[in-house]
């Protein structure tokens, strides 16, 4: 494969037609430098740089595995190598690797045929292209090699290597502040295994790497030594030489003691060599140090007497001139994705440059496929060839269509939630799908939670209001730790995440299977980081044991935090106690058997009808319910739509998810009436797609209709103890209620309902006439149980006038009050077969709120219309 040329101090610029764009072509394709001129040394702008220059692309092909390499050791299909450079890519895309001397990585994007595109900042102009005047040259050359160092170390610290450096991916501004360029190539693809075409150029290669090492981080210096070397003599080592000459001159000098100088004499620059600054010989010499036990690290170099001077005189500032509006206040990652918002392709923009060419499927097809499973292939399409060639993505359209946000728009102030809220710009009617698409809509979110989220954990309650409105995608992993209150303080650093456990067998197993439609979660590192936090997990619940479903609960805090395992971790451990307490439970059987009763009752409640169905074929939820409420519906549906009903989810509270239950079963009620046993059965085994839109709307509208206190789990996670009139269960009480088909209610939630929702609220009354006469609720209405007949399940039949159309108003909450709950609970089978919603009995009964002492009688009234007053007034109870 054909290397890119060095033209550097004299040298003329040589450039294949596959090679990076001389600065000229940059005049003609949008280079951040329009051309160059110089001037005192210095690489001098002819124009201010601009956006739609700032960000770059490249692609190449992964390697293909051969044919007959299917499968892999545990049996399962082998990975796509395209998949392990697209997992492995994420890690240069994390914050952890922002460095001003590293350009920032963007984007990697898994194409067709395995492709991988990358994108990313793109600044200055390569070393191969910059001209350094004689004028303080050698302080430059120092300066530049301070920097690239500054860069090496910072990856060092990161785990990682370049194996890329060369002149050409040094890239250097106008006041010599360098950016190291395209230094994760080695990264992504495991050490070039994932490709087939060499990592590096061989003639900045250490002699190590070329002999086959590695891992060893010292190599990067080496290659800065000889970057160096070039600038400093003024000359490209062994130009006019093949890579096998280059190979062997470089293998060559490994009995060499002084390398700088026997390269200098070679190339006939050995006065040049003696009239450098002797600091300048010295990290250069050390950088070329053939053994690398002896060649110093990067850090070691950067602490070097010799740069002392640019530490004391400090580094060249960014250059802020030129920078548009949207660039002062947004990130580049933030522009990016807006880009992408206001119409933009990658792969679009490639097609247009050439860089993706479109072929007929046919012409790939084999000519002869053996019995073996060998195939002859016509030869492979020169498009799929490794091209090194960068594109830059033009930024005209997002700018023009910013250009009228006004300035203050960048700086949102917040005086009051609802207010800003109402404003134009987030009042809109629109689905969340097309929302979320919307580039204008997204920037005023985007500049919004950038100011909320530098506030938090202050701006707690802020958070919460806004995200109740919708949660930008680019913000919804940062803004669901935040909800759940997550505050990073290195729990998941101290936890054993290494050693052996007797859950781990189960949860290799598991792992393979988890969500591997998505690239992410499919790829080696996505296998790696899921189980790391599901050992975690494990670690730090020595009371809980693993159970299937855990992996499905995890990966969505997995993918939106893939490179923040801290912040993934701490998600999911504030998740689940919050949603599924105690589920994880050696026995669990208790927790899970009042959970899905409460899911019964509530179907009752709200779905009537198709309850009696589903109860009348005995379709009960252990069927269908366990899987979803283990995994929070993350086992059943993908990614894309569990992200938008855990935006709900998160905001409410552990009763959530029974609603999303009950919309789910809305969605599917007309066929559910239709089915017998056996096709319900069958139904839920293959479920039908859900409107996953619909199902957060009718959720949310359940959640907010109804009563706390009906959805009242005694195993759930209580963060205060009940008050008298709140419902309170113990032991033998729970035995009654599961065995119950409708909801109980408590005194306070009644209460509440008279003071709040007096006109959607029905309270029936079903004691004798007599004991309806000497007390009773205001507005209730008396229906004696003795004139009922259950035998006809008609309002009709309680003579009682106009009940029919009071309880049809919709909606209504019945509230059936009584002496007897036996009596309640039989009454309340009769409205709901007589067709009407939301029926409910009282908890405890009349009795909760009379006393039997006519001394008390007045007092406990007058107490509980103390307790709804100390809130607003309520309608009153009345005392015949």
């Amino acid at each position: 494969m054909k290397r890119r040329g060095a033209s550097l101090v004299g040298m003329k610029v040589t450039n294949s037609s596959t090679e990076r764009r001389t600065a000229s072509d940059y005049h003609q394709s949008g280079s951040i430098f329009r051309g160059c001129s110089v001037e005192s040394g210095a690489v001098v702008p002819m124009a201010p740089s601009k956006l739609n220059y700032r960000i770059s692309v490249l692609t190449f092909f992964a390697k293909a595995h051969p044919n007959d390499e299917c499968c892999g050791t545990n049996g399962l299909p082998l990975t796509p190598n395209s998949i392990g450079i697209f997992g492995r890519a994420q890690l240069l895309k994390s914050d952890a690797l922002r460095h001003e001397n590293l350009c920032t990585y963007l984007d990697a994007i898994r194409g067709k045929h395995e492709r991988t595109i990358i994108v990313q900042e793109y600044v200055g102009c390569p070393l191969t292209e910059t001209f350094i005047g004689e004028n303080n040259k050698q302080e430059t050359l120092l300066r530049v090699g301070y920097q690239v160092l500054s860069a090496l170390a910072h990856l060092n610290r990161c785990g990682l290597v370049c194996r890329n450096l060369e002149p050409a991916n040094v890239m250097v501004s106008r006041e010599f502040g360098v950016k190291l360029y395209n230094y994760g190539l080695y990264h992504m693809t495991c050490g070039g295994r994932y490709v087939s075409f060499p990592i590096g150029n061989v003639r900045y290669q250490a002699p190590e790497v070329l002999l086959g090492s590695r891992e060893n981080v010292k190599s990067d210096v080496w290659s800065l030594g000889i970057v160096l070397a070039e600038l400093a003599l003024g000359c490209t080592f062994w130009e006019s030489l093949k890579l096998s000459q280059i190979v062997r001159k470089v293998l060559s000098l490994v009995n060499t003691q002084n390398v700088f100088e026997k390269i200098a004499r070679e190339h006939g620059r050995l006065e040049v060599y003696e009239a450098l600054d002797a600091g300048l010989r010295r990290i250069v010499q050390e950088c070329l140090t053939i053994s690398p036990r002896r060649r110093p690290l990067a850090q070691e170099a950067l602490d070097d007497p010799v740069f002392d001077f640019v530490r004391l005189g400090g580094l060249p500032a960014s250059d802020s001139a030129g920078l548009t509006l949207v660039e002062k206040h947004l990130s580049l990652g933030q522009l990016y994705y807006l880009w992408q918002l206001a119409g933009g392709d990658v792969q679009q923009e490639l097609k247009r440059e050439g860089l993706i060419k479109s072929e007929a499927p046919i012409l790939s097809l084999p000519n002869l496929v053996m019995l073996n499973g060998k195939s002859i292939s016509p030869p492979k399409s020169q498009s799929f060839l490794h091209d090194n060639r960068i594109i830059f993505l033009n930024f005209n359209t997002l700018l023009e269509r910013l250009s009228a946000i006004p300035e203050e728009d960048y700086l949102p102030l917040i005086y009051n939630t609802d207010a800003y809220l109402e404003s134009p710009i987030f009042k809109t009617d629109l689905p969340l799908v097309i929302r979320e698409r919307d580039m204008l809509y997204q920037f005023h979110r985007t500049v919004l939670l950038n100011t909320l989220l530098q506030g938090y954990p202050y701006t707690h309650d802020l958070l919460r209001s806004f995200a109740a409105k919708d949660i930008p995608p680019l913000f919804r992993g940062q803004v669901w730790a935040c909800l759940l209150g997550v505050v990073e303080n290195g729990m998941y650093e101290r936890l054993d995440k290494c050693s052996p456990t007797h859950t781990d067998r189960q949860i290799e197993v598991d792992i393979p299977r988890c969500h591997q439609y998505n690239e992410l979660l499919s790829a080696p590192e996505g296998h790696g980081k899921l189980k790391r936090l599901l050992k975690a997990w494990v670690s730090a619940h020595p009371q809980y044991v693993y159970w299937q479903g855990l992996d499905s609960l995890t990966a969505p805090f997995l993918y939106l935090n893939f490179n923040n395992e801290e912040r993934a971790f701490l998600s999911l451990y504030k998740f689940i106690p919050k949603y599924l307490h105690l589920f994880f439970l050696k026995d669990n059987s208790s927790i899970i058997k009042e959970y899905l009763v409460k899911f019964f009752q509530l179907i009752f409640f709200h779905e009537p009808t198709l309850a009696k169905h589903l109860h009348g074929i005995n379709f009960i939820p252990e069927l269908y319910a366990i899987p979803w409420f283990l995994t929070m519906f993350s086992h059943v549906f993908p990614l894309h739509k569990i992200f938008h009903l855990w935006d709900k989810l998160i905001l409410g509270d552990n009763s959530y998810p029974l609603f999303i239950g009950i919309a789910i079963l809305r969605q599917l009620k007309s066929t559910l009436l239709k089915s017998g046993f056996n096709e319900c059965i069958l139904l839920f085994s293959d479920l039908p797609d859900i409107v996953i839109e619909s199902c957060v709307n009718d959720s949310e509208t359940m959640y907010q209709f109804t009563p706390k206190s009906i959805t009242y789990r005694k195993y759930a996670l209580h963060e205060e103890g009940p008050e008298e009139f709140d419902l309170n269960y113990t032991e033998d009480d729970l035995r009654v209620v599961q065995a119950e088909l409708h909801p109980r209610i408590s005194v306070y939630d009644l209460i509440r309902l008279l003071r709040d929702r007096p006109a959607s609220t029905a309270i029936l009354d079903i004691r004798s006439s007599l004991d309806y006469r000497k007390v009773a609720i205001e507005n209730s209405v008396s229906v004696p149980f003795s004139s009922v007949s259950l035998k006809e399940p008609r309002l009709d039949t309680l003579n009682v006038p106009r009940l029919e159309a009071y309880l049809r108003r919709q909606p209504v909450i019945a509230i059936v009050v009584s002496v007897s709950h036996e009596n309640a609970m039989l009454f309340a089978k009769f409205l709901v077969d007589s067709g009407v919603p939301y029926v409910a009995v009282l908890h405890r009964g009349f009795e909760a709120i009379y006393r039997a002492d006519d001394r008390l009688l007045q007092q406990t009234f007058d107490y509980i219309n103390t307790l709804a007053k100390h809130l607003t007034p309520i309608a009153s109870v009345c005392v015949y």
